[in-house]
């Protein structure tokens, strides 16, 4: 399989990682929701809509607490496991379709969200979408775990193989923190960020399949995929208790309240 790059359709760069994805990506913690109905005072069964969905992490945490999710996902394969949420969640859906155009009707939503998604997106195109399909106020939230590196051998250790091993790894985490895109989808400066604290133990195996998951990571059949894989197998012999290393995460919530007007344009000049 031949790695995609930054350059390419970003809506590809996970298909054939859909699996891995599904079995050992870490979800959102609970309180993610809690938080977010506190700020926004969100009526209960309103409706949420997940762009870039994936395979459905960031929509189950909102499905618990009994809200009607609306996901929307461009991959087919990451798609099809979240269609499989709806076994379970009655008040979930999963729509082909993109963040710059979901096909989702207008005014059709009580509050947009974006998990590990929105560095991947148009950012004025999305902005546009959102802004047609959120009720007023038109509210919204980007999501994203960010792993601690530092704290632990483990979390150093697992740093320096993605900065050895990955070459896309250091550019994709810079563009999670681009605050100027995050200012230019809310049309406004006044968006505000909280951070929640969230953790998982993983076995080898899900350890594995999540380093899989990443879409920087050397793919099987490229070179540095066994040196990396290796490389993987000996920090978790070193740093495994009873079987299990930690990952910890800080969930970085952006949220606000979306400008629903464009922002003025320069005065004219040269009059009269």
């Amino acid at each position: 399989m031949v790695p995609q790059r930054l350059g390419e359709d970003p809506t590809q760069r996970f298909g054939a990682r859909a699996g891995a994805y599904a079995r050992a990506r870490p979800g959102y913690p609970d309180d993610v929701v809690t938080k977010l109905v506190q700020l926004f005072a969100l009526a209960p069964g309103g409706v949420i809509v997940d762009l870039g969905c994936g395979t459905g992490l960031s929509s189950e945490a909102f499905l618990r607490a009994g809200y009607r999710v609306l996901g929307v996902e461009p991959n087919e394969a990451m798609r099809e496991h979240a269609a499989r949420l709806a076994a379970q969640y009655p008040n979930f859906a999963v729509a082909a379709g993109r963040a710059e155009a979901t096909g989702l009707k207008s005014a059709s939503a009580d509050l947009l969200i974006a998990a590990q998604a929105f560095h991947w997106f148009d950012v004025e195109a999305t902005r546009k979408e959102a802004l047609r399909i959120l009720r007023a106020p038109p509210r919204a939230a980007l999501l994203w775990n960010d792993r601690r590196t530092e704290g632990s051998e483990f979390a150093r250790g697992y740093e320096a193989l993605l900065q050895r091993f990955c070459t896309e790894y250091l550019e994709v985490q810079h563009r999670h923190a681009r605050a100027e895109r995050i200012t230019q989808f809310f049309g406004n400066d006044r968006w505000s960020t909280v951070s929640l604290p969230h953790s998982d133990a993983l076995s080898f195996e899900t350890l594995a399949d999540r380093l899989n998951s990443a879409s920087y990571a050397p793919p099987a059949g490229e070179p540095r995929h066994l040196a990396m894989m290796q490389q993987l197998r000996e920090l978790f012999a070193a740093t495994a208790h009873e079987g299990l290393v930690p990952m910890e995460f800080d969930t970085r919530i952006h949220y606000g309240v979306m400008e629903s007007r464009p922002a003025p344009g320069p005065a004219p000049t040269g009059a009269g």
